[in-house]
């Protein structure tokens, strides 16, 4: 394929550092059923249902924000929501949250309501603390997470792109608990924790797309090498009981995971090491 003069131009400067390789990404890619759509930021931002809208506790920011957006119900499509399980929204840095689709469909029943919220150049967000970037330039946010109980996990930011998937379960199948657990065992209730999560960045014995921190399942079990009450301390304090370089885990509050989740999730791991 042949590219244009300026194209190879933006492309060259991008290689040499003199323009930022985000001015150069600003495209979210949308695949639910036949070929993949690539939509810019000019043309979300273009767009008649563009809002400025106000997220009163930012989970990134930790304030209240204010962004320009799109409907995520809007963008998706409601044909291409109604026959979808999972949403799988990929980041660029790696950060893969597995989003149930019946949680964004909650939005139109009086739920949670997602937005894409889409980053102006001529208006650039600030950085996350700790970190050298902002969220954009696109960042799935959400108005009243309270009232369909969205997880710390299902915000994300860097969104590069998002797909129509199988259940997480049907995916990889290693993910499962034994079926003879009866329906309310802890097992499960830990498994899909790990999946709301932890998967955005781990992978268990191979299975999930996270990138950022290693797998919890292979070549040992978590459970194997570390105690229950060690699982535990670093889910809630990670820099508490271990640090490296670039670290990027954080901890998880008793409002994000209960202490009784964080039980059923320690379980969950305990029932994997044995599987």
């Amino acid at each position: 394929m042949r590219l244009g003069l300026g194209r190879i131009f933006l492309l060259a400067a991008v290689i040499l550092g003199a323009v930022p390789a985000s001015a150069a990404e600003r495209v979210l890619t949308l695949s639910f059923g036949g070929e993949p759509r690539r939509v810019t930021a000019e043309e979300l931002l273009a767009r008649p249902d563009a809002a400025t809208i106000s997220i009163p506790n930012d989970l990134s920011y930790k304030r209240a924000m204010t962004y320009r957006a799109v409907p995520m119900l809007a963008v998706i499509g409601d044909a291409a929501l109604r026959d979808a399980d999972t949403i799988e929204a990929r980041a660029s840095d790696g950060f893969v949250s597995q989003i149930p689709a019946a949680l964004i469909r909650k939005a139109a029943e009086g739920g949670s309501v997602p937005w894409i919220a889409v980053e102006d150049p001529s208006a650039p967000w600030p950085s996350i603390k700790g970190q050298s970037h902002s969220a954009g330039p696109f960042y799935l946010v959400w108005e009243h997470p309270e009232r369909s109980s969205v997880g710390s996990e299902q915000w994300p930011f860097a969104l590069a792109v998002l797909t129509a998937v199988a259940h997480p379960l049907q995916r990889w199948p290693q993910l499962a608990v034994a079926e003879a657990l009866s329906q309310d065992a802890p097992e499960r209730r830990g498994q899909q924790s790990f999946i709301t999560n932890c998967m955005p960045c781990h992978r268990l014995k191979g299975a999930g797309e996270g990138e950022i921190g290693p797998d919890l399942g292979q070549p040992m079990n978590v459970a194997e090498y570390m105690t229950a009450a060690g699982i535990r301390a670093i889910v809630r304090d990670p820099k508490g009981v271990r640090t490296w370089p670039k670290q990027q885990m954080p901890g998880f509050t008793a409002e994000q995971i209960p202490d009784g989740e964080l039980d059923a999730l320690v379980a969950y791991l305990e029932h994997l090491a044995k599987r």
